[in-house]
């Protein structure tokens, strides 16, 4: 949606110089190309450039009159739009076609999808029906039909101008179905953590904190440094940009990186973690250590002054992490396969979960590069909606009780 200058051609003269078009002078100078709410080409002409480029901006974000649906349009619901996309349809298809998709209808898509506006159904919902049909044990073939069945209704959507777009579109069907393989194995419950603190030294109950408080990885919590490049205490803020990588043939051993790809990020500084944090760093002053930190690109030998280091004062690698979490681990009575460090994220997560923090706000704090990987990964914890039967009967039969309590 281009801003066109009228009076002059946009192809300069031969010297390089502005050409007069044969509208110079004559009319309104500045024309506004855009799409209506239909999708149709159309123009738009303004005296001032300022004007237009206002008007393309407000073109663009679909806040001009002229792109904005109707009304009647806007509130199109799925259920009438899907009953007349099958009407419509249903005269070529066979009948075995027309009976299945009538009940996979009235049976699965109305349920989830009936009461809302078709412009209501967004990635992030289709990506929550699909978590409930894993979680309730759907099988994977009958998911995928439900599905193919929606993305046609919602890709006729578009093309019939109801909706502008298919959410269904950014669904990578075939991860979703595979995400129940990385479904955690184990999760630790808030006895199980807090028996882990009973056996764990407190010089790395930081750490932990920062595992199960923060849904931090290992690595990410090993290399937490003093100051604000991980902490805005006052702004509750945690900044993770950066991980302790250990390599006997790299940077002398131990230097830092970025965060797992696409997992760096600022997230919400839970106010006890900050106390914890904070009593921890008064206890064990942190050890200021010359690292090289790759986390710009270039290499940069630095001092990074660690949180958590040995006893020695020297950062902590996997060797030695794994031998003294073996001793928390079996002492707190965790599991040996599953009961590692990764266990403290899935409590995080999984806290979060239940407490019915929205999906978005729990992708963010775990630094998920899409929403998708969350609702995969913690499919079985995500609540399920409540079943409808029961509930009319259950409110007549309340209201009923307190009619004869006022006779």
């Amino acid at each position: 949606m281009p801003v066109d200058d009228l009076w002059y051609l946009a192809k300069p003269g031969p010297n390089g110089e502005r050409v007069k078009s044969s509208k110079h002078g004559r009319g309104k100078r500045w024309r506004c190309r855009y799409e209506d709410a239909l999708g149709n080409p159309r123009a738009r002409l303004f005296a001032r450039k300022a004007d237009a480029e206002d008007f393309d901006i407000q073109a663009r974000a679909r806040l001009a009159p002229e792109t904005q649906v109707e009304q009647p349009a806007r509130n199109v619901g799925f259920r009438e739009y899907a009953t007349r996309w099958r009407l419509s349809r249903e005269a070529g298809w066979a009948l075995e076609t027309r009976r299945r998709v009538e009940s996979n209808l009235r049976n699965h898509l109305f349920p989830a999808f009936g009461n809302s506006a078709m412009r209501a159904i967004t990635l992030t919902v289709v990506l929550e029906w699909l978590a409930r049909q894993l979680a309730d044990g759907k099988p994977k073939s009958s998911i995928k039909l439900y599905f193919e069945l929606l993305d046609a209704i919602l890709a006729a959507g578009v093309t019939d101008k109801v909706i502008p777009d298919n959410p269904c579109s950014g669904v990578r069907l075939s991860k979703v179905l595979s995400g129940v393989s990385r479904t955690p194995k184990w999760v630790p419950t808030e006895d199980q953590v807090l028996r882990l603190f009973d056996a764990a030294p407190e010089r790395y109950h930081g750490a932990l904190w920062l595992g199960g408080g923060q849904g931090l990885r290992l690595a990410e919590a090993l290399g937490v440094e003093e100051g604000e490049r991980c902490f805005d205490f006052e702004e509750e803020q945690l900044h993770v940009v950066q991980q302790l990588r250990y390599s006997p043939q790299t940077y002398d051993g131990f230097y830092l990186s970025q965060p797992k790809s696409g997992s760096s990020g600022t997230v919400d500084l839970d106010a006890v973690v900050a106390e914890q944090i904070k009593t921890h760093m008064k206890e064990f002053p942190p050890t200021p250590i010359e690292l090289v930190d790759t986390t710009t690109g270039e290499p940069v030998r630095r001092t990074v002054s660690l949180l958590f280091t040995t006893r020695h004062g020297n950062p902590i690698n996997d060797k030695i992490w794994s031998r003294e979490w073996a001793k928390w681990r079996t002492a707190a009575g965790w599991p040996e396969d599953h009961g590692t460090f990764h266990a403290l994220r899935h409590f995080f997560a999984t806290m979060l979960i239940a407490q019915h923090v929205e999906p978005q706000e729990v992708q963010r704090a775990l630094r998920h590069k899409t929403l998708s990987i969350t609702l995969e990964t913690y499919v079985h914890w995500w609540p399920k909606r409540s079943s409808r039967r029961g509930i009319i009967g259950a409110a007549l039969t309340a209201a009923e009780a307190r009619r004869a309590a006022h006779r």
